[in-house]
């Protein structure tokens, strides 16, 4: 068989391996069935006409003061620390007193001169009267004994107060809670000198609690006394109970420009002083706010927020770009782009296009997005066009 022969009979195997192998692609393509991927939509309900203002706050007591000292002295010696429970009359802290019991001692001594004058006195008057009344003496000397023993009377007044004093001094060298409570913060200890009415412990009173959260200048007015909100705890998940707003401020904070809200919680032995509490509170809105899960938000090429729905007629989806208003625990509130009834996908967006072919499985659809959820199907190579 000659070379020209040879090369002639490959190119024909080649041409007909390679027709073979065509065919063979030919024949998958025709018999292999693309499979159906689910994907979850829901009816779009009524809007909202309020909307949500969340939170966060600390739990304090509706009653917590700085105690400190009524005089001033170096602190000997503090009996409590942060969390002990106190009862009034309990001695928190000490000071060194001796200068005040130095004091006290002299007003004694003053006091007991005061007493002897006033005995002096008391004598020069009697023996004045008595001479008087036997016309030896003039009316003059015994008006002279009168204002003496007045005089001396009231020095011993003076001197019974300033003993009184001296011994309240000795005494406020002791510092004692007056009501029952819990110690939350210790602002001096022992060795330090401190000024009458320094902060030395502070004492959160047993009784009411409630929540402080604070409020920016654009929301505060949707707070008033008495309105009622929604409270939650971070450790205490599952623990919502019903609050009620005790007090406005008047004026914001210099600093954060925000408005303190105070708000009166139930009593309830879950409830610790400390805690993080969410607060939760509606307010009236002037937009329409459509609720959807977090689920259905989407982004387009420009970092856009957008979902995807569904026209019912064509059975095709079509990106809708939206306006989100807030978030909150259970999504988001979409204040532009959507309609009542509107179908959105809220599952498989990631695998949308657009005029991409859907079947609905059940026209069935939930009006809520925290109902049951309709499933839909679309095939995979729609997805990836």
């Amino acid at each position: 068989m000659s070379a020209s022969v040879r090369l002639s009979l490959s190119a024909l195997s080649l041409f007909a391996a390679f027709g073979l192998a065509a065919c063979t692609e030919g024949g998958a393509e025709t018999v292999e069935q693309p499979s159906l991927r689910p994907v979850k939509v829901i009816e779009v309900e009524a809007p909202s006409t309020a909307r949500e203002l969340r939170y966060s706050g600390t739990v304090k007591a509706r009653s917590e003061a700085a105690a400190g000292f009524r005089v001033a002295g170096k602190i000997i010696e503090r009996l409590v620390d942060i969390g002990d429970r106190v009862m009034p009359g309990d001695v928190l802290a000490r000071l060194d007193v001796t200068d005040y019991q130095l004091q006290m001692r002299s007003a004694e001594a003053s006091l007991a001169a005061a007493d002897r004058q006033l005995e002096t006195a008391d004598f020069a008057l009697k023996r004045a009267d008595a001479l008087y009344r036997q016309q030896v003496t003039t009316k003059a000397q015994l008006e002279q004994a009168q204002l003496t023993y007045n005089q001396a009377l009231a020095t011993r007044d003076s001197q019974r107060s300033s003993l009184e004093q001296a011994r309240n001094q000795v005494a406020y060298g002791e510092l004692k809670a007056d009501k029952p409570g819990i110690v939350t913060a210790i602002s001096a200890d022992a060795g330090q000198v401190v000024a009458a009415g320094s902060p030395v412990v502070t004492v959160a009173a047993d009784g009411e609690k409630e929540a402080l959260i604070a409020v920016p200048e654009n929301e505060i007015f949707a707070f008033a006394p008495g309105k009622q909100v929604e409270v939650g705890f971070w450790s205490k998940d599952g623990l919502a109970l019903k609050g009620t707003v005790r007090e406005v401020a008047g004026s914001a904070d210099a600093t954060s420009r925000t408005f303190a809200v105070r708000i009166t919680l139930p009593e309830n032995p879950q409830i610790l002083l400390g805690m993080t509490a969410r607060v939760t509170a509606l307010a009236p809105s002037d937009k329409n706010l459509f609720e959807l899960p977090l689920s259905a938000l989407a982004q387009d090429a420009a970092k856009q927020p957008k979902v995807w729905t569904v026209d019912r007629t064509a059975a095709t989806v079509h990106a809708r770009p939206v306006t989100i208003d807030t978030f909150s625990d259970t999504g988001i509130q979409v204040s532009a782009g959507l309609k009542p009834g509107d179908l959105v996908v809220v599952a498989g967006t990631q695998f949308m296009a657009e005029d991409m072919k859907v079947r609905l499985a059940n026209e069935n659809l939930s009006r809520s997005a925290e109902a049951d959820q309709t499933t839909a199907t679309v095939t995979p190579d729609a997805a990836t066009r």
